[in-house]
């Protein structure tokens, strides 16, 4: 990953690994002409113009705020790449194969941003970017979904939210691509009376959900969480009971109702989203970093903070099962494995990754190692390769890394028989137990 001239700015924000089978083997590719290109480029700068400042004081959601500026659109072209010879999908490695993984990475580099589409494959040790994105601003997370309202079929799609209020949700299948599949939210024009939809602040987490395929949830630095209609592109439901910025949030796995999030006033909540007012609240002070359900035991969740601590939720219970010392700086990556029961990954600022055994009454070290990434800032457990945990930071000479925990002697005879492929199944209902 290294370049000859490092840039000032070279991180990865937000990533999400996506499971075999969903891709299209040979993406689509778009050819543009320069003038088509030119068009693009002045219609997205006039689109960005209005969205420089918002109407809420961004307080520097991640601690990364200061580094977030606009994309100099002007060398925007230099980056684009417009095929200007015959399809060369024959190549072996722009062909997607069944067991290949897509990793879907927001890289910031000096003052450009874009979304990298890797290829992960471990049985073969690749890992590349196959294509990218290019994008008009910082972006702060990523959510896959396959409801594309446009069609009836399974769609390839990745949502993105980032410093503009705006959702882009873009066609994963597409190459060359230099516009979102479609967009969730508008912000306001007095002079042609368009009026605001959706977020007003940055949108700093986004959770599609699996039941209800045409729901989008997303947590923002506006203080709110906005429920989606993905079919009208309109919100649904506005959840507005927060005191401080809702950095991240998730759907349960099996009931569609349920909604985990986690806000900086210090508080994970689990909603209940036909009555939304009816939800639960659990502390871990000051301010809530990741939420993460435990699929293996349906009522249960974590979540992290940044002061290094991960607590362990039962819902029917009125305080944490546990609470963990876990790292010594913000823990900015919770991962609680859905084929690998009881083990948790967590990572940190600290630019140390940890694994966990929490099968017992209390979590257990099993593990740890520090990465080359820098400050880490985001983590991914590959879904079809538990072991495989992808980490992204903000070194400037390796902003990304693939981390195999099974050379781990460790963490191999504490969790390597208990490997499975069988997704949980049944139905348990949170909020009403």
């Amino acid at each position: 990953m290294e370049e000859e001239s490092t840039p000032n700015v070279s991180l990865v924000s937000c990533m999400h690994f996506v499971r075999r089978g969903v891709a299209k083997s040979v993406p689509e590719k778009i050819e543009l002409t320069e003038d088509e290109l030119a068009k693009l480029i002045k219609q997205t700068a006039e689109e960005l113009q209005p969205g420089v400042s918002f109407d809420n004081e961004m307080d520097n959601p991640i601690g990364i705020a200061t580094i977030a500026t606009i994309p100099n659109l002007g060398d925007l072209s230099e980056n684009v790449h417009i095929r200007t010879e015959g399809p060369d999908s024959d190549e072996e490695d722009d062909i997607i194969k069944p067991d290949d993984n897509l990793l879907l990475v927001g890289h910031v580099e000096a003052d450009a941003s874009v979304l990298e589409v890797y290829i992960y494959n471990k049985e073969e040790g690749s890992f590349y970017v196959h294509h990218d994105i290019i994008l008009p601003w910082f972006p702060l997370c990523i959510e896959w979904l396959s409801h594309d309202p446009s069609d009836p079929q399974p769609g390839n799609l990745c949502a993105l939210g980032g410093m503009d209020p705006v959702i882009q949700v873009w066609d994963l299948d597409i190459e060359n691509c230099l516009e979102p599949a479609f967009k969730l939210g508008q912000k306001p024009h007095k002079k042609k009376k368009i009026k605001r939809v959706g977020h007003k602040d940055a949108v700093l987490d986004i959770s599609w959900n699996r039941n209800f395929s045409h729901v989008l949830a997303s947590g923002s630095a506006d203080s709110t969480v906005l429920l989606w209609d993905l079919d009208q592109c309109t919100p649904h439901t506005k959840l507005d009971y927060f005191e401080d910025k809702v950095q991240s949030l998730t759907f349960h796995p099996l009931e569609a109702q349920t909604l985990l999030s986690g806000a900086c006033d210090g508080r994970a909540r689990v909603t209940d989203c036909r009555a939304a007012d009816a939800h639960k609240a659990w502390s871990l002070p000051p301010e809530i970093e990741r939420v993460v359900w435990d699929t293996k035991n349906p009522f249960c969740f974590a979540m992290s903070n940044n002061e290094g601590k991960v607590a362990y939720v039962d819902c029917r219970q009125d305080e944490p099962l546990w609470i963990l010392s876990a790292h010594s700086k913000e823990v900015t990556g919770l991962v609680l494995s859905e084929t690998v029961p009881g083990l948790m990954i967590t990572v940190g600022a600290d630019e140390m990754l940890k694994t966990w055994d929490i099968t017992s009454s209390e979590a257990v070290q099993v593990s740890e190692r520090s990465c080359k990434v820098g400050q880490v800032l985001c983590a991914s457990q590959c879904p079809d390769a538990p072991f495989s945990v992808a980490v992204g930071g903000d070194n400037k000479e390796h902003y990304i890394e693939m981390v195999d925990l099974s050379i781990s002697e460790q963490v191999m005879n504490r969790f390597g028989s208990r490997q499975q492929t069988a997704p949980v199944t049944g139905n348990n209902d949170v909020m009403e137990s």
